[in-house]
């Protein structure tokens, strides 16, 4: 008889909500929140239209073959090739907010770093269930603000469980509403930075990062790796006397420009640690077979060691005894956990857990601001004009737009420059960190407490970078 490994529809075994209406419901039946915005980004434009506009943007790209990072240039692409959406709403990592609050629901430090590894196979779910699309480019000063309301309904991997208790009304978050707030701010324009910070006081966690990427066009495909400022997403669990967990991003490849059908590939290793646990994870993403065929495929391994020292980057020269367990499958479809140093593959398969199954799941919907309370630098409301013109196909209307609002933060940077004035980000202390870890402003915060109160007016901003 064969034994099956443990599957996630058992009632003993986590498992996250599958049906992205469950959650996209509660911004609509909470009392006094406002409904979210129309989903940008998600609107099918024809496949009849994919093939012409990859031809054109490969004429582009080819411009740049042998550059060190096109990411950098900052070229102009006319509205046509472009996804109605700006990047600073595309480029998150919260594309299923219940995986992040469920992170220190373990009282075992294993089970919460499996927690943790659930968060990041689950955080960019749009790159499994869609196609990569081209988002606006970031203006200087840029900003957008969202909140999540997922309930609480997770259960740990291992270890016993916990959920906070409710500072109001009794009990704990299990099963509730949970709020989780979003603010990221374009903090640099050269080279092109942004901030970011995520809160979830009720789960006492929150995450803050810096995201700048470095793009090389190879000829067939653009390889995208971080840049120097970009040193990961932290996660600080406050319940847990403030242990952190550091995930580093791996390189990805955008394929399928040849073909005409664009995909994301992953060929690299990246690290997840806390050092006062003492635990690490070398996560290595297969490289595609000999024949292209795209694998998706990922390996992993969890050791104790100390964090500061260790300089590991392969799993093979991790030592055995050092080795809590392994990790195995696609980042596409299942990731199973095996316990103890024994390799995957001669692990009994009624021992092996899974750790996520990403077939069902799919980004929950994001609370945004209405748009009369939206600030003329917050990302929807800037870009609304080139929005509309490309929803209703007036391309060339949309690439006049864009170009005004291009030319409009070059004359704010000329005026800057002649009045000797330094550009300084309202929601973060600085522009880019050494340490990776941005901090809110004074106006950072409260505009993170205002979203998690419901509350989305601001003060408009005294500066803007066009």
């Amino acid at each position: 008889m064969t034994s099956t490994p443990k599957d996630p529809s058992s009632a003993t075994t986590p498992t996250l909500s599958a049906n992205p209406s469950e959650t996209n419901s509660l911004a609509s039946s909470r009392a006094g929140t406002p409904q979210p915005g129309s989903a940008l980004g998600q609107t099918s434009h024809g496949n009849n239209d994919d093939s012409s506009k990859l031809k054109t943007f490969l004429s582009i790209l080819k411009k740049f073959i042998g550059v060190a990072d096109i990411a950098a240039v900052r070229f102009s692409l006319p509205a046509q090739l472009l996804e109605p959406i700006p990047n600073l709403e595309y480029w998150h990592y919260l594309d299923r907010p219940d995986a992040f609050i469920s992170i220190g629901d373990s009282e075992d430090e294993l089970g919460r770093m499996l927690q943790c590894l659930r968060f990041w196979f689950t955080k960019d779910i749009k790159y499994v269930k869609g196609k990569p699309c081209k988002p606006y480019n970031s203006t200087l000063g840029e900003f957008f603000r969202c909140q999540w309301e997922v309930e609480d309904t997770n259960h740990a991997l291992m270890g016993k469980e916990t959920k906070p208790d409710l500072v109001a009304g009794g009990g704990t978050t299990e099963g509730k509403p949970v709020k989780v707030s979003y603010l990221t701010e374009q903090t640099s324009h050269h080279p092109p930075v942004s901030a970011y910070y995520v809160d979830c006081p009720e789960k006492g966690i929150s995450a803050v990062g810096y995201d700048q990427l470095s793009a090389k066009f190879t000829g067939t495909s653009i390889k995208v790796v971080p840049g120097v400022h970009n040193k990961g997403i932290f996660v600080t669990l406050h319940r847990w006397n403030d242990e952190q967990y550091q995930l580093t991003h791996p390189a990805a490849f955008l394929s399928g420009l040849l073909r005409g059908s664009l995909y994301v590939s992953v060929a690299d290793t990246c690290f997840v640690s806390c050092k006062k646990t003492g635990m690490k994870v070398i996560l290595h993403y297969v490289e595609e077979g000999w024949l292209g065929k795209v694998q998706n495929k990922v390996q992993g391994v969890i050791y104790k060691c100390d964090v500061d020292k260790d300089n590991t980057v392969r799993i093979k020269d991790v030592p055995d005894k050092d080795v809590i367990g392994r990790l195995d499958g696609s980042w596409q479809d299942k990731v199973w956990f095996s316990k103890g140093s024994t390799a995957f593959d001669k692990v009994p398969e009624s021992d092996k857990i899974m750790l996520v199954d990403v077939n069902p799941l799919y980004p929950v919907q994001k609370i945004v601001p209405p748009p009369e309370q939206q600030l003329p630098n917050e990302s929807r409301k800037f870009w609304s004009g080139v929005t509309q013109a490309i929803l209703d196909k007036e391309y060339g209307k949309a690439t006049t737009a864009k170009q005004e609002l291009e030319e409009r933060q070059r004359q704010k940077a000329a005026e800057r420059k002649s009045r000797n004035t330094e550009w300084k980000p309202r929601f973060f202390t600085e522009a880019m960190g050494p340490s990776g870890r941005p901090e809110l402003t004074e106006d950072g915060r409260k505009a993170v407490d205002k979203l998690h109160q419901g509350e989305w007016a601001l003060e408009p901003s005294a500066e803007t970078g066009a």
